[in-house]
């Protein structure tokens, strides 16, 4: 591994900045990542990530019902967080992340999904892909999910990963052993020339895959899909412990 004093990984993304449509008409007055599961907001279960890698500088978007992302978001103290304004115009997350780049720097940085739950293992799950991190080898880094193993998410996967953790999207037509969880690391370099409009991450690990730089790092906790009603009490139950 290098993970030198120039290339730590020590800032850090949520995007907070999404519709929830699959929740309304929840949604309809609370955003996504304010809703409450298990006891605490969405919204939370990255923020406790991202103390948990000792990261204290944190960029968090919004659109959708602004007002109360930011108000939520400004009772966080422990943090030092900036916003990045969406209000004008849904970017998505690749659009979103490309957009916030003038406050998250020159160096790699880790980038959260705040609509789905990563609970930590054994080990602090982001600080423990920041350790995995190679910028040597790697353009982008994701912490997978077995298949098996995940709650109330698709059943087809995303990646087939090799022995040293190199991943190859599946094809259509093959269900694949391991699903991304919403947690990465970037190089901010990947956003070169590309025009500030809507578009997902997606096309990033496609780039980095084709340069053979796309790894993931398998995560020991557990990874809870909550897009609809019936998906978050299946998560509160694992939460819980049944």
């Amino acid at each position: 591994m290098n993970n030198t004093n120039s290339t730590k990984v020590d800032r850090a993304m949520v995007l907070a900045a999404g519709l929830g449509t699959r929740l309304r008409p929840l949604t309809n007055t609370i955003p996504k990542p304010l809703v409450s599961v298990g006891g605490q907001r969405l919204i939370d279960y990255s923020f406790d990530l991202i103390r948990g890698a000792h990261i204290q500088n944190v960029v968090v978007n919004y659109h959708h019902l602004a007002d109360q992302i930011r108000a939520y978001v400004g009772t966080i103290k422990d943090l030092n967080i900036t916003m990045s304004d969406e209000t004008d115009a849904l970017l998505e997350t690749g659009g979103g992340v490309l957009k916030a780049l003038p406050l998250l720097g020159d160096k790699p940085f880790a980038v959260l999904n705040s609509d789905v739950i990563v609970r930590d293992g054994a080990h602090r799950s982001l600080d423990k892909l920041i350790r995995f991190w190679d910028p040597d080898r790697m353009d982008v880094a994701l912490l997978m999910q077995t298949t098996i193993s995940a709650v109330g998410g698709h059943d087809h996967g995303d990646y087939h990963m090799d022995s040293g953790g190199k991943l190859t999207r599946r094809d259509e037509r093959v269900v694949a052993p391991f699903l991304f969880t919403g947690v990465q690391i970037i190089k901010p370099h990947l956003f070169d020339g590309m025009k500030e409009e809507a578009f997902s991450l997606n096309r990033l690990y496609d780039q980095a895959e084709k340069r053979g730089r796309l790894y993931g790092l398998v995560h020991e906790g557990q990874w809870l899909h909550v897009g609809t009603e019936v998906a978050i009490k299946k998560a509160e139950q694992k939460i819980q412990g049944q």
